[in-house]
């Protein structure tokens, strides 16, 4: 009998996890212990904070950070689970914000300066004209007084204006209230929609996005997957494996979403949704791999640079392992079979 190599995977379930987590998946020389967590938070402070699992997502900006402050202790694969376009996550007052430009010297609330959400928001206000070097900055929970999580974030690179909210209200009571001008992060508050004066600040948001991606063919990244370092030094072949199982766990799940007999997702117009996404894309939005997400990666460093996160740009090359090839497919059909 083959002997497998145990390895537990912490991630959110997405529908291009689903095939890798129920084992119709597998990766070769792995048995998979595929732990389904519901908050990505959850996952990054048990893996940065206690190394609790061999392999799982972790936001990008964490990684990135860890490594340019010289922790070494995991080892990344070019998958990037986690993919969001940030512009519909900035909400203002609209009593006192009319344009992005009018946030300059502006109190806004963030989760986490830290967080890789945030990060991509500042870098779109900054070619929004906001001059991000006069922000106060109110860092805490969205919806309670508390922190967001427990994170392990290195130390910032230059003093920024941040405080930690102890008001003892959330950031969305906050802005609600009047004490701060803006949210941004990877939620957005409870008051969005309930009181009238807390808007988008871009309301058609779809449209600028897209504009967006057309001007820069940037799709933000989020998360990537990362592997403890001593057992990719071990097992050297694992970082290959468990990269060819996840672009087919992927492949799988894109296959079974344009079968569109019966809806898979509840969404009433997914054909037309598919077709917007040819449309813009091209191609397949979540793709994995260093050359096919470079202009976006290299963004995410100089933003990281110029946000005072890391004090030396990185080069891309240095932060990913190189996957030895993706497998050889035979058979056909939505499920290959890899060899």
């Amino acid at each position: 009998m083959t002997h497998k190599i145990p390895l537990s995977f912490a991630s959110i379930l997405y529908d291009r996890m689903q095939p890798l987590a129920s084992g119709e998946i597998q990766p070769s020389g792995i048995d998979l212990n595929f732990l389904t967590l519901n908050h990505p938070r959850d996952i990054f402070d048990r893996m940065a904070g206690g190394k609790e699992f061999d392999a799982s997502e972790l936001s990008l900006s964490e990684y990135i950070c860890r490594y340019a402050a010289g922790h070494r202790d995991f080892v990344a694969i070019p998958v990037f689970p986690s993919r969001a376009f940030r512009h519909s996550f900035i909400a203002v007052n609209s009593n006192s914000v009319k344009k992005p430009s009018d946030l300059s010297g502006k109190k806004i609330g963030v989760q986490l300066y830290t967080m890789t959400a945030a990060v991509w928001i500042r870098s779109v206000l900054q070619q929004h004209g906001v001059d991000l070097s006069t922000i106060q900055w109110v860092q805490g929970s969205m919806e309670s007084g508390e922190s967001h999580g427990k994170p392990s974030a290195m130390p910032l690179t230059k003093p920024i204006n941040i405080e930690q909210n102890k008001s003892g209200k959330s950031l969305s009571q906050l802005l609600e209230e009047g004490e701060i001008d803006a949210t941004i992060g990877a939620d957005l508050p409870h008051c969005l929609g309930k009181a009238a004066h807390v808007k988008r600040m871009f309301p058609d948001f779809k449209e600028v996005e897209k504009a967006y991606y057309k001007e820069t063919g940037i799709f933000p990244i989020m998360h990537t997957v990362v592997i403890r370092a001593e057992l990719c030094e071990k097992y050297p072949w694992l970082a290959t494996s468990l990269y060819n199982a996840l672009n087919d766990s992927k492949d799988v799940a894109r296959a079974r979403m344009r079968f569109l007999d019966c809806l898979r997702y509840m969404l009433p117009w997914l054909a037309q949704e598919l077709d917007e996404i040819d449309e813009v894309f091209s191609g397949d939005p979540f793709v994995y791999g260093v050359d096919s997400n470079r202009k976006t990666l290299e963004a995410l460093i100089e933003a990281l640079h110029e946000q005072a996160m890391i004090k030396e740009k990185l080069s891309i090359e240095e932060l990913f392992v190189s996957p030895r090839g993706q497998n050889w497919k035979v058979g056909w059909g939505t499920t290959e079979v890899s060899r």
